[in-house]
């Protein structure tokens, strides 16, 4: 899954080829404004030449959008993000609903979940280790009356520490007054 998150651009476009090509999801001024779109942003992701055989209405949609995701492909990462940017300038309701931006909603919420489920566990570990250091602290002190209230506190506590931490406990406050 965490694989799925951090994919290059040309790999989700060849995820998303078939959903966009399919069903007519994008029609004849939309491919053009996006092919437009990259011949003219800068830095250029489509010559004039490019551009102007993607734009052929000669040639069927379908063909014409394979043939410029397949293009793209093979230019490299930069001219896929491109042109999923122009996609969402042009179209951002198809944007939203391409099946790689829905595995990416998924993954992220799934992540930021497991996220908020880890926090009450982190809490009680510091908490536990502030409270030990705390009663160490209050134990180790020399003065006779705080060994004597350490032993009344430890002595009435087996159901929060357990019998054989308060046990151990017992034992090192008894061997205290005889260093």
């Amino acid at each position: 899954m965490l694989y799925r998150t951090h994919q290059s651009y040309c790999i989700r476009l060849q995820h998303d080829m078939y959903f966009l090509t399919s069903n007519s999801r994008l029609n004849e001024q939309v491919v053009d404004k996006i092919i437009l779109q990259l011949n003219r942003v800068y830095p250029q992701i489509l010559t004039n030449a490019e551009a102007e055989k993607f734009r052929n209405p000669k040639a069927l949609l379908h063909t014409r959008l394979s043939d410029l995701i397949k293009h793209l492909q093979k230019k490299g990462e930069r001219h896929c993000q491109e042109f999923y940017r122009a996609l969402q300038i042009n179209a951002e309701q198809l944007y939203n609903d391409l099946p790689s931006r829905k595995i990416l909603k998924t993954t992220d919420s799934t992540e930021i979940a497991t996220d908020k489920e880890k926090c009450p566990v982190f809490f009680l570990a510091c908490f536990s280790v502030a409270a030990g250091f705390a009663l160490f602290w209050y134990c180790c002190d020399s003065d006779t009356k705080v060994l004597g209230r350490a032993r009344r506190i430890l002595g009435f506590s087996p159901i929060i520490i357990g019998r054989h931490v308060r046990k151990i406990c017992m034992l090192y406050l008894e061997d205290l007054p005889r260093n």
